[in-house]
Protein backbone atom coordinates (compact mmCIF):
# COMPACT_ATOMS: atom_id res chain seq x y z
CA UNK A 1 0.00 0.00 0.00
CA UNK A 2 1.40 2.91 -1.19
CA UNK A 3 0.47 6.53 0.90
CA UNK A 4 0.43 10.26 -0.71
CA UNK A 5 2.65 12.83 1.36
CA UNK A 6 0.98 15.67 2.73
CA UNK A 7 1.48 18.54 1.26
CA UNK A 8 4.16 21.27 2.21
CA UNK A 9 2.39 24.58 4.11
CA UNK A 10 4.00 27.44 1.93
CA UNK A 11 3.77 28.04 -1.25
CA UNK A 12 5.92 29.84 -3.81
CA UNK A 13 4.13 33.64 -4.21
CA UNK A 14 5.43 33.42 -7.59
CA UNK A 15 5.45 30.19 -9.50
CA UNK A 16 6.77 31.38 -12.95
CA UNK A 17 10.35 29.58 -12.87
CA UNK A 18 9.73 29.45 -16.99
CA UNK A 19 13.44 29.34 -18.62
CA UNK A 20 12.07 32.05 -21.90
CA UNK A 21 10.08 33.98 -21.35
CA UNK A 22 11.21 34.03 -17.81
CA UNK A 23 9.53 35.31 -14.69
CA UNK A 24 9.28 39.28 -14.51
CA UNK A 25 10.48 41.26 -12.55
CA UNK A 26 9.74 41.57 -8.52
CA UNK A 27 6.53 44.09 -8.51
CA UNK A 28 5.20 44.41 -12.16
CA UNK A 29 2.23 45.19 -13.42
CA UNK A 30 1.13 46.20 -16.06
CA UNK A 31 0.31 49.83 -15.09
CA UNK A 32 4.51 50.02 -15.36
CA UNK A 33 4.08 50.27 -19.39
CA UNK A 34 1.42 53.20 -19.63
CA UNK A 35 3.70 55.56 -20.94
CA UNK A 36 4.55 53.04 -23.99
CA UNK A 37 4.83 54.83 -27.66
CA UNK A 38 1.42 52.99 -29.23
CA UNK A 39 -0.52 54.40 -31.94
CA UNK A 40 2.93 56.04 -33.21
CA UNK A 41 5.68 55.38 -35.58
CA UNK A 42 8.85 53.73 -34.19
CA UNK A 43 10.47 55.92 -36.61
CA UNK A 44 9.15 58.88 -34.64
CA UNK A 45 11.24 61.26 -32.58
CA UNK A 46 9.47 59.84 -29.60
CA UNK A 47 9.85 56.26 -30.79
CA UNK A 48 13.34 56.93 -31.45
CA UNK A 49 14.01 58.44 -28.82
CA UNK A 50 12.85 55.34 -26.64
CA UNK A 51 14.70 52.34 -28.85
CA UNK A 52 18.26 54.71 -28.10
CA UNK A 53 17.26 55.07 -24.49
CA UNK A 54 16.78 51.06 -24.06
CA UNK A 55 20.08 51.09 -26.00
CA UNK A 56 21.82 53.52 -24.05
CA UNK A 57 20.29 51.79 -20.83
CA UNK A 58 21.51 48.28 -22.05
CA UNK A 59 25.23 49.43 -22.10
CA UNK A 60 24.82 51.31 -18.59
CA UNK A 61 23.59 47.84 -16.75
CA UNK A 62 25.37 45.78 -18.88
CA UNK A 63 28.49 46.85 -18.82
CA UNK A 64 29.14 46.84 -22.50
CA UNK A 65 32.43 49.20 -23.44
CA UNK A 66 31.72 51.80 -24.94
CA UNK A 67 33.27 51.16 -28.68
CA UNK A 68 31.17 48.23 -28.59
CA UNK A 69 27.83 48.92 -31.21
CA UNK A 70 24.22 47.89 -29.31
CA UNK A 71 21.26 47.09 -31.96
CA UNK A 72 17.67 45.89 -31.38
CA UNK A 73 16.82 43.54 -34.25
CA UNK A 74 13.59 40.72 -34.91
CA UNK A 75 13.28 37.41 -34.51
CA UNK A 76 14.48 36.93 -30.47
CA UNK A 77 18.23 35.72 -29.66
CA UNK A 78 17.92 33.53 -32.83
CA UNK A 79 17.69 36.16 -35.38
CA UNK A 80 20.23 37.94 -33.93
CA UNK A 81 23.16 35.07 -33.70
CA UNK A 82 21.41 34.31 -37.38
CA UNK A 83 22.37 38.03 -38.43
CA UNK A 84 25.90 37.58 -37.24
CA UNK A 85 26.54 34.31 -38.80
CA UNK A 86 25.31 35.02 -42.37
CA UNK A 87 26.72 38.71 -42.16
CA UNK A 88 30.43 37.46 -40.95
CA UNK A 89 31.12 33.76 -41.49
CA UNK A 90 32.96 32.51 -44.36
CA UNK A 91 36.53 34.29 -44.89
CA UNK A 92 38.06 31.84 -42.13
CA UNK A 93 37.92 28.34 -40.88
CA UNK A 94 35.24 27.86 -38.18
CA UNK A 95 34.89 26.25 -35.16
CA UNK A 96 31.24 25.76 -32.98
CA UNK A 97 30.75 24.27 -29.70
CA UNK A 98 27.89 22.08 -29.04
CA UNK A 99 26.68 21.25 -25.89
CA UNK A 100 23.09 21.83 -25.67
CA UNK A 101 20.39 22.21 -28.22
CA UNK A 102 20.88 25.59 -29.27
CA UNK A 103 24.41 24.93 -29.89
CA UNK A 104 23.71 21.82 -31.74
CA UNK A 105 21.44 24.50 -34.05
CA UNK A 106 24.35 26.57 -34.91
CA UNK A 107 26.02 23.83 -36.12
CA UNK A 108 23.18 23.40 -38.34
CA UNK A 109 22.84 26.60 -39.82
CA UNK A 110 26.28 27.00 -40.36
CA UNK A 111 26.92 23.63 -42.08
CA UNK A 112 23.68 22.34 -43.45
CA UNK A 113 22.41 26.46 -44.97
CA UNK A 114 25.14 27.83 -45.37
CA UNK A 115 27.34 24.87 -46.07
CA UNK A 116 30.29 26.02 -44.78
CA UNK A 117 32.81 23.46 -43.48
CA UNK A 118 33.43 23.73 -39.76
CA UNK A 119 34.82 21.54 -36.90
CA UNK A 120 32.48 20.83 -34.16
CA UNK A 121 33.76 20.36 -30.91
CA UNK A 122 30.90 18.71 -29.03
CA UNK A 123 30.14 17.47 -25.61
CA UNK A 124 27.18 15.18 -23.61
CA UNK A 125 25.13 17.41 -21.95
CA UNK A 126 25.79 18.28 -18.54
CA UNK A 127 29.33 18.75 -19.58
CA UNK A 128 31.72 21.15 -21.91
CA UNK A 129 33.70 20.27 -25.20
CA UNK A 130 37.67 20.53 -24.86
CA UNK A 131 37.86 24.29 -24.76
CA UNK A 132 41.91 23.92 -25.31
CA UNK A 133 41.06 22.54 -28.71
CA UNK A 134 39.94 26.16 -29.55
CA UNK A 135 41.70 27.26 -32.50
CA UNK A 136 43.24 31.07 -32.47
CA UNK A 137 42.97 31.24 -36.19
CA UNK A 138 39.54 30.14 -36.59
CA UNK A 139 35.90 32.08 -36.50
CA UNK A 140 34.20 30.62 -33.16
CA UNK A 141 30.62 30.55 -32.50
CA UNK A 142 29.25 29.42 -29.27
CA UNK A 143 26.65 29.57 -26.31
CA UNK A 144 28.62 30.84 -23.13
CA UNK A 145 25.62 29.40 -21.20
CA UNK A 146 23.83 26.39 -22.47
CA UNK A 147 19.80 26.98 -21.70
CA UNK A 148 18.75 23.48 -21.91
CA UNK A 149 21.67 22.04 -20.35
CA UNK A 150 22.28 23.75 -17.50
CA UNK A 151 26.18 24.47 -18.15
CA UNK A 152 28.03 27.43 -19.10
CA UNK A 153 31.49 28.19 -19.67
CA UNK A 154 33.79 28.72 -16.39
CA UNK A 155 35.28 32.19 -18.07
CA UNK A 156 37.05 33.16 -21.81
CA UNK A 157 40.70 32.43 -21.14
CA UNK A 158 39.80 29.56 -23.66
CA UNK A 159 39.55 32.19 -26.25
CA UNK A 160 43.13 33.62 -27.13
CA UNK A 161 43.51 37.50 -26.94
CA UNK A 162 46.17 37.65 -29.80
CA UNK A 163 42.65 35.36 -31.75
CA UNK A 164 42.58 35.77 -35.67
CA UNK A 165 39.23 34.69 -35.89
CA UNK A 166 35.64 36.87 -34.53
CA UNK A 167 33.71 35.10 -31.86
CA UNK A 168 30.53 34.78 -31.97
CA UNK A 169 28.44 35.08 -28.09
CA UNK A 170 25.37 33.38 -28.05
CA UNK A 171 24.93 34.96 -24.02
CA UNK A 172 21.00 34.88 -23.97
CA UNK A 173 21.02 33.08 -20.63
CA UNK A 174 24.44 34.20 -19.43
CA UNK A 175 23.47 38.26 -20.11
CA UNK A 176 22.64 40.08 -16.82
CA UNK A 177 23.52 37.17 -14.60
CA UNK A 178 27.29 35.96 -15.73
CA UNK A 179 30.43 37.53 -16.55
CA UNK A 180 30.95 38.11 -19.89
CA UNK A 181 34.96 39.15 -21.16
CA UNK A 182 34.49 41.47 -23.64
CA UNK A 183 37.71 41.63 -24.41
CA UNK A 184 37.75 37.85 -26.02
CA UNK A 185 33.79 38.07 -27.46
CA UNK A 186 33.27 40.33 -30.86
CA UNK A 187 29.65 39.10 -31.29
CA UNK A 188 27.23 39.20 -28.44
CA UNK A 189 23.11 38.08 -28.32
CA UNK A 190 20.90 38.01 -25.85
CA UNK A 191 16.81 38.52 -26.15
CA UNK A 192 15.52 40.13 -23.18
CA UNK A 193 13.01 37.68 -22.13
CA UNK A 194 15.60 35.94 -20.45
CA UNK A 195 17.41 37.42 -17.52
CA UNK A 196 15.14 40.55 -17.42
CA UNK A 197 11.56 38.74 -18.07
CA UNK A 198 10.82 41.09 -21.17
CA UNK A 199 8.63 39.82 -23.86
CA UNK A 200 9.84 37.97 -26.90
CA UNK A 201 10.04 38.02 -30.40
CA UNK A 202 13.17 41.09 -30.20
CA UNK A 203 16.78 40.02 -30.13
CA UNK A 204 19.68 42.30 -29.09
CA UNK A 205 23.20 42.07 -30.88
CA UNK A 206 26.02 43.72 -29.84
CA UNK A 207 28.91 44.27 -31.91
CA UNK A 208 32.67 44.57 -30.89
CA UNK A 209 35.13 46.64 -33.17
CA UNK A 210 36.60 43.58 -34.84
CA UNK A 211 32.90 42.72 -35.60
CA UNK A 212 32.36 45.74 -37.19
CA UNK A 213 35.70 45.57 -39.24
CA UNK A 214 35.06 42.59 -40.27
CA UNK A 215 31.04 43.33 -41.78
CA UNK A 216 33.49 46.32 -43.83
CA UNK A 217 36.46 44.39 -45.40
CA UNK A 218 33.64 40.59 -46.24
CA UNK A 219 30.74 40.15 -48.84
CA UNK A 220 29.31 36.73 -48.33
CA UNK A 221 28.64 34.89 -51.16
CA UNK A 222 25.22 33.85 -50.58
CA UNK A 223 21.85 36.15 -51.10
CA UNK A 224 21.34 38.39 -47.59
CA UNK A 225 17.58 38.26 -46.41
CA UNK A 226 16.40 42.00 -45.93
CA UNK A 227 16.26 41.04 -42.15
CA UNK A 228 20.03 40.21 -42.01
CA UNK A 229 21.62 43.62 -43.78
CA UNK A 230 23.60 45.20 -41.23
CA UNK A 231 26.08 47.41 -44.28
CA UNK A 232 25.25 49.56 -47.02
CA UNK A 233 28.27 50.51 -49.35
CA UNK A 234 30.53 48.77 -47.71
CA UNK A 235 30.00 50.58 -44.01
CA UNK A 236 28.04 49.69 -41.16
CA UNK A 237 24.17 51.36 -41.03
CA UNK A 238 25.49 52.65 -37.70
CA UNK A 239 21.79 53.78 -38.13
CA UNK A 240 20.56 50.35 -36.69
CA UNK A 241 22.27 50.81 -33.21
CA UNK A 242 21.11 53.85 -32.73
CA UNK A 243 17.59 53.14 -32.34
CA UNK A 244 16.25 52.81 -36.26
CA UNK A 245 15.50 49.37 -36.17
CA UNK A 246 15.39 47.35 -39.50
CA UNK A 247 11.76 46.19 -38.88
CA UNK A 248 9.03 47.62 -36.64
CA UNK A 249 9.40 46.47 -32.99
CA UNK A 250 6.54 46.16 -30.53
CA UNK A 251 7.06 49.74 -28.63
CA UNK A 252 5.28 48.19 -25.68
CA UNK A 253 7.49 45.36 -25.45
CA UNK A 254 10.51 47.90 -25.35
CA UNK A 255 8.68 49.48 -22.88
CA UNK A 256 8.39 46.73 -20.94
CA UNK A 257 12.23 46.58 -21.49
CA UNK A 258 12.61 49.93 -20.30
CA UNK A 259 10.70 49.17 -17.01
CA UNK A 260 13.21 46.06 -16.35
CA UNK A 261 16.36 47.95 -17.40
CA UNK A 262 15.27 50.77 -14.80
CA UNK A 263 14.14 47.68 -11.96
CA UNK A 264 18.06 46.29 -12.81
CA UNK A 265 19.35 49.59 -12.27
CA UNK A 266 17.60 50.47 -9.01
CA UNK A 267 18.75 47.07 -7.31
CA UNK A 268 22.62 48.09 -7.60
CA UNK A 269 23.57 47.23 -11.63
CA UNK A 270 24.98 44.11 -12.63
CA UNK A 271 26.69 42.87 -9.64
CA UNK A 272 23.38 42.59 -8.04
CA UNK A 273 21.77 41.00 -10.71
CA UNK A 274 24.22 38.46 -10.38
CA UNK A 275 24.07 38.03 -6.55
CA UNK A 276 20.44 37.28 -7.09
CA UNK A 277 21.21 34.74 -9.45
CA UNK A 278 24.14 32.89 -7.40
CA UNK A 279 21.51 32.79 -4.19
CA UNK A 280 18.80 31.30 -5.74
CA UNK A 281 21.38 28.75 -7.55
CA UNK A 282 22.75 28.53 -3.52
CA UNK A 283 19.41 27.19 -2.63
CA UNK A 284 18.93 24.44 -5.08
CA UNK A 285 22.80 23.59 -4.25
CA UNK A 286 21.74 23.14 -0.43
CA UNK A 287 18.70 21.35 -1.61
CA UNK A 288 20.38 18.65 -3.36
CA UNK A 289 22.60 17.64 -1.03
CA UNK A 290 19.14 16.65 1.34
CA UNK A 291 17.73 15.21 -1.33
CA UNK A 292 18.71 12.32 -2.41
CA UNK A 293 16.44 11.64 -5.77
CA UNK A 294 17.76 14.73 -7.01
CA UNK A 295 21.35 15.68 -8.57
CA UNK A 296 22.85 18.70 -10.93
CA UNK A 297 22.79 17.84 -14.99
CA UNK A 298 25.67 19.87 -14.83
CA UNK A 299 27.52 18.20 -11.76
CA UNK A 300 30.51 20.08 -12.10
CA UNK A 301 30.17 23.32 -10.18
CA UNK A 302 32.94 25.16 -12.12
CA UNK A 303 30.62 25.06 -14.99
CA UNK A 304 27.10 24.99 -13.83
CA UNK A 305 24.66 27.52 -14.69
CA UNK A 306 23.13 29.36 -12.37
CA UNK A 307 20.19 30.77 -14.41
CA UNK A 308 19.11 27.70 -16.58
CA UNK A 309 19.46 25.38 -13.92
CA UNK A 310 18.99 21.59 -14.57
CA UNK A 311 18.11 18.82 -12.91
CA UNK A 312 18.26 15.10 -13.02
CA UNK A 313 16.02 12.26 -11.51
CA UNK A 314 19.13 9.73 -10.06
CA UNK A 315 17.09 7.15 -8.13
CA UNK A 316 16.95 4.02 -8.80
CA UNK A 317 13.35 3.56 -9.10
CA UNK A 318 13.92 5.79 -11.73
CA UNK A 319 16.90 5.05 -13.13
CA UNK A 320 16.10 1.32 -13.74
CA UNK A 321 13.27 2.59 -16.11
CA UNK A 322 13.46 2.56 -20.07
CA UNK A 323 14.37 5.42 -21.35
CA UNK A 324 11.00 6.54 -22.48
CA UNK A 325 9.69 5.77 -18.73
CA UNK A 326 12.01 7.84 -17.78
CA UNK A 327 11.24 11.06 -19.57
CA UNK A 328 7.43 10.26 -18.95
CA UNK A 329 8.11 10.63 -15.51
CA UNK A 330 10.08 13.44 -15.76
CA UNK A 331 7.21 15.16 -17.59
CA UNK A 332 4.83 13.65 -14.74
CA UNK A 333 6.53 15.52 -12.37
CA UNK A 334 6.17 18.93 -13.89
CA UNK A 335 2.77 17.53 -14.19
CA UNK A 336 1.69 17.79 -10.73
CA UNK A 337 4.17 20.50 -9.91
CA UNK A 338 2.17 22.96 -12.43
CA UNK A 339 -1.14 21.29 -11.25
CA UNK A 340 -0.56 22.57 -7.68
CA UNK A 341 0.31 26.10 -8.80
CA UNK A 342 3.60 25.81 -7.01
CA UNK A 343 6.03 25.55 -10.80
CA UNK A 344 5.15 26.54 -13.61
CA UNK A 345 7.16 25.37 -17.30
CA UNK A 346 9.94 23.62 -15.23
CA UNK A 347 10.05 20.09 -17.58
CA UNK A 348 13.54 19.64 -19.09
CA UNK A 349 13.79 21.05 -22.73
CA UNK A 350 12.29 18.59 -25.17
CA UNK A 351 16.21 17.54 -26.64
CA UNK A 352 17.54 17.51 -23.06
CA UNK A 353 17.65 13.91 -20.92
CA UNK A 354 14.77 13.62 -18.54
CA UNK A 355 14.63 15.74 -15.47
CA UNK A 356 13.31 19.38 -14.31
CA UNK A 357 14.63 22.90 -15.30
CA UNK A 358 14.47 25.77 -12.83
CA UNK A 359 15.45 29.25 -13.88
CA UNK A 360 17.20 30.95 -11.03
CA UNK A 361 17.85 34.39 -12.88
CA UNK A 362 17.42 37.75 -11.22
CA UNK A 363 14.21 38.26 -11.27
CA UNK A 364 13.04 35.35 -9.12
CA UNK A 365 12.95 35.97 -6.13
CA UNK A 366 15.03 33.86 -3.40
CA UNK A 367 12.32 33.13 -0.77
CA UNK A 368 10.07 31.82 -3.80
CA UNK A 369 12.94 28.65 -4.36
CA UNK A 370 13.20 28.24 -0.63
CA UNK A 371 9.22 27.79 -1.00
CA UNK A 372 9.62 25.31 -4.15
CA UNK A 373 11.84 22.83 -2.35
CA UNK A 374 9.44 21.25 -0.26
CA UNK A 375 7.24 20.86 -3.10
CA UNK A 376 9.84 19.12 -5.61
CA UNK A 377 10.38 16.53 -2.55
CA UNK A 378 6.58 16.20 -2.32
CA UNK A 379 6.16 15.48 -6.25
CA UNK A 380 8.65 13.13 -6.91
CA UNK A 381 7.38 11.14 -3.65
CA UNK A 382 3.85 11.44 -5.01
CA UNK A 383 4.79 10.02 -8.28
CA UNK A 384 7.45 7.39 -7.17
CA UNK A 385 4.20 6.39 -5.23
CA UNK A 386 2.26 6.01 -7.92
CA UNK A 387 4.75 4.48 -9.70
CA UNK A 388 5.33 1.90 -6.99
CA UNK A 389 1.43 1.15 -7.08
CA UNK A 390 1.12 0.62 -11.21
CA UNK A 391 4.36 -2.23 -10.86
Amino acid sequence: MTTTPPKPAMRPARPEFSSGPCAKRPGWNPENLSNAVLGRSHRSKLGKARLKEAIDRTREVLEVPDDYLIGIVPGSDTGAVEMAMWSMLGPKPVQLLAFESFGKDWVTDVTKQLKLEAEVLSAPYGQLPDLSRVRKDADLVFTWNGTTSGVKVPNGEFIAADREGITICDATSAAFAQTLDWAKLDVVTFSWQKALGGEGAHGVLILGPRAVARLESYTPPWPMPKLFRMTKGGKVSLDIFEGATINTPSMLCVEDYLDALKWAQNIGGLQEMKRRADANLAVLEAWTQRAPWAAFLAEDEAIRSNTSVCIKVIDARVTSLPEDAQADFAKKLASVLEKEGVALDVGGYRDAPPGLRIWCGATVDTADLDALTPWLDWAFATVASELQAAA
